[in-house]
């Protein structure tokens, strides 16, 4: 594909919703626009599933929230594939909770990013690198993942990358070498400097790997109040700088979108250069700078310290 075109919605999670029909039906109007307008995908960001909190029974203890998730996220996901048959979209609904094996005993999950595609398919990327609180055991225990997948999608080759493994140098040295056509980064965020560093690695990759990068974190947080909540979400697409490509390296981009605003925006990324990107990437084109194919294997490194 030359040019892809993807809908990168920064949802709010602080609205309540009765019920998972409900919330699969906002979603199901959310994907009959996406599909309206062309766009070959739909993203959510990471942890999109956290409004189904709102419909937990009523005795359920913090401890329990992970495997509350997984459970209605199993419910959930055959309907969304559904849905993505349905409008002929790909969707990806951020990330969602899925079983691995136990951790000394206890019950432990995957914080899992799900691609789901009209032709049937069931991608996933679980998260590599844990925050403390998911370290800690909040909400139930957390296992990272194992793997990079890549994926072919659409004749691209595509990586999902789950907010804080955007930090990551020595995972990301290991994407450059996987000639990636596009890479999505489902993330939430719960102040501004987290909502900084995610976004600003994600801008520093496109550079680095010469490819197009999509970024985008959630609004809110369930049961928040907006006055006071420090999360910001927004949406973004990155990409190389060169003058063959894009002059600045942001291809679309919404303002940091904090509580208090009370938004719940999608970004309308049209016409994702993928084609002019993969040329660069590749040698194909002339390029002011080639970093996805430099490599710092042959070097020395003169260190006191080392000596």
């Amino acid at each position: 594909m030359e040019h892809v075109s993807i809908d990168l919605w920064a949802a709010n999670l602080q609205p309540a919703v009765p019920d998972l029909q409900t919330w699969l039906a906002q979603l199901d109007a959310r994907a009959a626009q996406t599909a309206a307008r062309g766009a070959q995908m739909l993203v959510l960001p990471e942890f999109a599933c956290a409004q189904w909190l709102s419909f937990a029974p009523l005795d359920m203890v913090p401890a329990q929230t992970l495997s509350y998730l997984a459970e209605t996220g199993a419910l959930a996901l055959d309907a969304i594939a559904a849905m993505a048959a349905r409008h002929g979209v790909s969707i990806l609904p951020g990330t969602i909770p899925c079983a691995a094996p136990p951790v000394k005993g206890a019950p432990a999950f995957f914080n899992r990013a799900w691609l789901l595609t009209p032709e049937g398919g069931r991608h996933t990327q679980d998260k590599l690198s844990l925050t403390p609180l998911e370290a800690q055991g909040a909400g139930g225990t957390t296992a990272p993942g194992e793997s990079i997948n890549v994926i072919e999608w659409n004749g691209l080759r595509l990586a999902m990358i789950i907010c804080l493994d955007s930090e990551f140098t020595d995972l990301w040295s290991r994407l450059g070498a996987l000639d990636l056509d596009l890479v999505i980064i489902p993330a939430k965020t719960d102040m501004i400097t987290g909502y900084n560093r995610v976004f600003g690695c994600a801008r520093a990759r496109a550079i680095e790997l010469q490819t197009a990068v999509c970024v985008l974190g959630a609004v809110g947080v369930p049961f928040g109040q907006p006055l006071t909540d420090t999360g910001v979400g927004g949406a973004s697409v990155f990409l190389p700088c060169d003058v063959n490509v894009s002059l600045d390296g942001t291809h679309a981009a919404l303002a940091p979108q904090t509580a208090a605003m009370m938004t719940d925006p999608v970004l309308m990324a049209r016409d994702i250069p993928t084609g002019a990107c993969r040329r660069l990437r590749n040698g194909q084109a002339e390029a002011e700078v080639c970093p996805a194919l430099w490599s710092a294997g042959h070097l020395e490194v003169s260190d006191p310290k080392a000596a």
